[in-house]
């Protein structure tokens, strides 16, 4: 029979949205780890404050980028336990309006009906362009834009999203990001405004990123200013986990993996994670990778910044989590398969974590479901 690895790691969890039932010696999860279970997790209130952002479609807009900064902000509500965001549509001319793969979507209104809302009530105003968007300027747009910045909105530009912020004056003195195709435009039309090379460039007061991919990070970015760069943190390990490391690598990313890690190091991981319903004890491991319990100890507080038995411990407990809400297997079950010796052993040990037992944590979050 393999021995158990010793965890004795301890710290507290703050209180928050899921109202822990109080215990004694409640356990945080390392950085890593927290990020991956921050919605299940009791969150800080400090800013619970719902942020509101506006989404201007043009005709032929990109859909996939639109998407891509939508999934952002639904993400970024989905790792919190209270909502963070709301967004609205608006179409540049009638209420519906036409992507660029011809599928025409319902909007919360046109411009007629966005010149009529409170501006000051968006936090953000994401313009969304595409290949076949007009570059021509909409001067009813152009005045919304105008209103709108004497307020503190953050304003953005996907794609050439970029060149109504610059009919409006909002991109004069300032360096903007747009699809290569309407660099020589905007340097013709646009004397005020700094072309950029990047496809990303962050202002005080306004982005611009240059495509599809690129939206990606620029909604990141934004949420990490207007959020805190912990949640952005955890939004980023949802959605770039298929992102390749380097050319040619079509494996998954786990949480912790990163250009820099060793070999060695990543072959522990995979060890662990191949031997979670019944745990390497360290002598095994030394006994598997031929170095010593001391290289095996300063590769993990190197690169992870966590003890190998504080990391395979959250690595069993974050499995535990997911096979509770995802499966219907009894909670023995879950615990016999992360290898925890008895049910209890697994409850006390969720619930320093979760601040709820395993059932509990299931039912609320089917609950919310409903």
């Amino acid at each position: 029979m393999l021995k158990h690895i010793d965890q004795t790691d301890s710290t507290t969890i703050p209180p928050g949205g899921l109202r822990p039932v109080p215990r004694e010696n409640k356990k945080e999860f390392s950085h890593l780890w927290r990020e991956t279970n921050r919605a299940f997790l009791p969150f800080d209130k400090t800013d619970t404050q719902i942020r509101r952002v506006c989404f201007i479609l043009p005709e032929h807009f990109s859909m996939v980028s639109f998407t891509a900064a939508v999934d952002a902000l639904v993400t970024a509500n989905l790792v919190h336990t209270a909502p963070l965001f709301s967004f609205e549509t608006y179409a540049a001319g009638d209420a519906k309006v036409r992507s660029d793969l011809g599928i025409e979507i319902s909007t919360d209104g046109g411009l007629s009906d966005l010149k009529s809302c409170r501006l000051d009530k968006f936090d953000l105003i994401v313009l969304c362009g595409g290949y076949r968007c007009s570059v021509t300027e909409n001067h009813l747009l152009s005045n919304i834009l105008r209103s709108a910045a004497r307020k503190d909105t953050i304003f953005a530009g996907i794609w050439n999203g970029a060149i109504p912020l610059a009919y409006a004056g909002l991109m004069d003195n300032l360096s903007c990001a747009l699809h290569p195709d309407n660099h020589a435009f905007m340097r013709e039309r646009f004397q005020k405004v700094s072309v950029s090379g990047n496809i990303l460039e962050i202002e005080s007061q306004v982005v611009t990123s240059a495509g599809p991919a690129s939206a990606l990070e620029m909604m990141l970015q934004l949420i990490g200013r207007l959020k805190g760069r912990t949640i952005m943190r955890a939004i980023r390990e949802i959605l770039s986990c298929d992102q390749a490391v380097e050319p040619g690598n079509a494996r998954l990313l786990s949480v912790e993996e990163n250009s820099v890690m060793p070999q060695n190091l990543l072959e522990i991981i995979q060890l662990m994670r191949a031997n979670i319903d019944d745990p390497l004890s360290m002598d095994d491991l030394v006994a598997c990778l031929g170095i010593s319990r001391r290289q095996i100890e300063r590769l993990f507080q190197n690169y992870l910044q966590t003890s190998p038995g504080r990391y395979y411990l959250e690595l069993r407990v974050t499995y535990a989590r997911r096979l509770l809400l995802q499966s219907n297997a009894s909670v023995t079950d879950v615990a016999i398969a992360c290898g925890f010796v008895t049910s209890s052993h697994f409850s006390n040990c969720f619930k320093d974590y979760f601040g709820l037992s395993p059932s509990q944590l299931r039912d609320h979050f089917r609950k919310n479901l409903s």
